[in-house]
């Protein structure tokens, strides 16, 4: 099989100025809930791409958990690789990659912690197994083997029986706010539509602007 070969000309649809909404998150919950009615798998997946201080990149999925005015939500263990990069260089990229409807979303922005009332809520919504799993990951450290996880999962049982879990001191939530959301739309003849909403340094007004493909 030769990779030149896996060729799609994209044609389900196209993306003009005059369809979009003024405000880039209204924009996005629009796009969102059409891919949750063509039941794309986990709509809220996203790539999450982080770097050091000095640069070294970094990319893995993560599930979004919250959007508002203020912007998007996850939640993971602070002391992670990506919670090291993001204690470093708190500026983030997030990517949707809605392939079904041959559309992507890239959000561009810095990152600050929720509070820890809004961390443990979340937590705490959460079914008790993924309590649990929280405590029971030091995400991102070097382990022996599977039976490490497993055993200390069923130590925490036995110390959490009938109780509630507390929420880990190095797990909780961050929030990106969008300096630039981009919509992307795949077109025919690799001539895609790519919409972009960059604040504008002065007024903080939403700028919207058309990229070559």
């Amino acid at each position: 099989m030769s990779l030149a070969d896996l060729r799609k000309d994209y044609s389900l649809s196209g993306l003009l100025e005059k369809d979009l909404a003024r405000d880039p998150i209204r924009q996005f919950e629009h796009w969102f809930q059409q891919a949750e009615a063509a039941q794309v798998i986990e709509p809220n997946a996203m790539t999450l791409a982080t770097s050091t201080r000095e640069g070294r990149p970094s990319a893995r999925t993560v599930l979004l958990k919250g959007l508002d005015g203020r912007g998007f939500v996850f939640f993971t263990n602070y002391e992670s690789r990506k919670g090291r990069e993001l204690a470093e260089n708190p500026r983030a990229t997030l990517l949707f990659p809605w392939l079904a409807l041959e559309r992507q979303v890239i959000v561009e922005g810095e990152l600050t912690q929720v509070s820890r009332e809004e961390s443990a809520a979340y937590f705490h919504s959460r079914p008790r197994t993924s309590q649990l799993g929280a405590w029971v990951s030091q995400q991102s450290s070097i382990i022996t083997g599977r039976s490490v996880l497993e055993d200390s999962l069923k130590a925490l049982e036995k110390t959490h029986a009938g109780a509630e879990i507390p929420l880990p001191p190095a797990w909780g939530g961050y929030r990106l706010t969008p300096k630039s959301i981009e919509f992307w739309q795949g077109r025919r003849s690799r001539l895609h539509d790519r919409l972009r909403y960059r604040r504008d340094a002065v007024g903080g007004e939403w700028i919207i602007e058309r990229l070559a493909p």
